[in-house]
């Protein structure tokens, strides 16, 4: 019995004490979990207060990285231009800024050139990045896409080169052939040459300063402004008168039809304009003794009906690689024989941004030896003002969508049907 209660007091006392370390054991272990460590300094970094609200309304890419580069926070916009991959800052050149940064605290500030991912184009994204010290252990990295606007420079760029070489030709040509009058100023006949010579340029310089003006309003100016009824027979009417001399001295045809009962909605002046220098190059590009021909439609369409007005030459038409390119500024299919029309090459781009401005569009069809058409889609009059008055914030989209390129449809010819009912051909002697 004296065994047997020894080796149950023994027991107990073993239980006891394993108790005892079990229960410190515990205690010991909440202790550590609790105590910092290095690691979770490292891993669990905190943002200074307000810094994610502030990080949310910014523009620009915004990144803050850690001591040890990884990516604490990260807006939608860096994800986007492929900055931030798998938790880490992707950009070499911005790695190593931002660890310059965290050595010396300076701010530093670059741009660089990125290419563009699951694009599959070739062309660079230009970016600005800055990069500051956030508090003592983060890093803040800004990025700022300049793409759009260095697109933009490069075209004001452009524009003003191709300016200044346009204006430079008839100017020179007036100051030499002015020099040349002085030197003849014995021979009558010589003087008369010149002086024809000259007129020609005075001209040429007045239409390309007049088209310059008119390009400038229709980029700046808000169409729906000043908008009115338009009746589109008058338009039609105007565009005619203007080019009847042009078209009498080539014996070309001019005819209009399905023009009555139709109008548009905006600006007078401007559909004035973009209307006549369609017909105006259908004159100037086709050959003696043909036919140039006006027609307007309504057509239907999900936003409300359009009214569709489409001017068909029988000139020598355009090529499919200039198909793309002939709205843009000062660009012309054969500059030798616009030099001797007197074209400018801005006609066509003031046409696109009429249509653009106007919630329209502007197509081509056309093939080499046939001739061409070009068509003016725009909303109608009753249309157009409804959707103006319901919808006032849509008349900025449609200006902003100035830029944008005209349709080609180089497969197919357009709808020609309205021409098989014009009425009235005028024939110009």
């Amino acid at each position: 019995m004296d065994v047997n209660a020894a080796v149950a007091a023994a027991a107990a006392i073993a239980g006891v004490l394993t108790g005892v370390i079990a229960m410190l054991a515990f205690r010991w272990s909440e202790r550590d979990l609790k105590r910092p460590t290095r690691t979770s300094l490292h891993t669990d970094p905190v943002l200074p207060p307000g810094v994610d609200t502030v990080l949310s309304v910014l523009r620009s890419s915004a990144v803050v990285l850690d001591e040890g580069d990884a990516v604490v926070k990260a807006s939608s916009a860096a994800y986007a231009l492929g900055l931030v991959r798998g938790g880490k800052l992707s950009v070499e050149p911005m790695l190593q800024m931002a660890r310059d940064t965290r050595r010396d605290g300076e701010i530093r500030q670059v741009e660089l050139d990125l290419p563009r991912r699951g694009t599959g184009r070739g062309d660079a994204l230009a970016v600005s990045a800055r990069v500051a010290p956030l508090g003592s252990r983060l890093v803040l990295l800004l990025v700022e896409d300049l793409t759009e606007a260095r697109r933009i420079e490069a075209v004001r760029r452009d524009f003003v080169a191709n300016v200044s070489h346009e204006l430079k030709t008839p100017v020179g040509a007036l100051s030499l052939l002015s020099e040349a009058v002085m030197d003849a100023s014995d021979d009558p006949e010589a003087v008369e040459r010149f002086a024809g010579r000259m007129q020609i340029e005075a001209t040429r310089l007045t239409s390309l300063v007049q088209e310059l003006i008119d390009l400038s309003r229709v980029q700046n100016d808000d169409p729906l402004e000043d908008a009115e009824p338009v009746r589109v027979d008058e338009l039609v009417a105007e565009a005619m008168d203007r080019c009847r001399h042009a078209a009498g001295t080539k014996q070309i045809t001019m005819a209009a039809g399905g023009t009555q009962d139709l109008s548009i909605w905006g600006n007078r002046g401007q559909l004035a304009a973009a209307l006549g220098n369609l017909v105006e190059n259908a004159v100037n590009y086709s050959p003696a003794r043909t036919r140039v021909g006006i027609a307007a439609r309504r057509v239907s369409a999900p936003g409300g009906d359009l009214i569709e007005i489409a001017v068909t030459d029988q000139g020598i038409g355009i090529s499919d690689k200039d198909k793309e390119r002939i709205f843009e500024r000062f660009y012309r299919v054969d500059p030798a024989r616009s030099r001797a029309t007197g074209g400018t090459g801005l006609g066509l781009a003031i046409v696109k941004h009429v249509a653009a401005s106007h919630g329209g569009e502007v197509t081509v069809w056309s093939s080499e030896g046939q001739g061409s058409t070009f068509t003016l889609r725009l909303p109608e009059a009753g249309a157009a003002r409804d959707r103006a008055q319901q919808h006032p914030d849509l008349d900025d989209e449609a200006g902003q969508s100035a830029g944008s390129n005209p349709r080609t449809s180089p497969d197919s010819p357009p709808d020609t049907t309205a021409y098989e009912t014009l009425s009235a051909p005028e024939v110009l002697p």
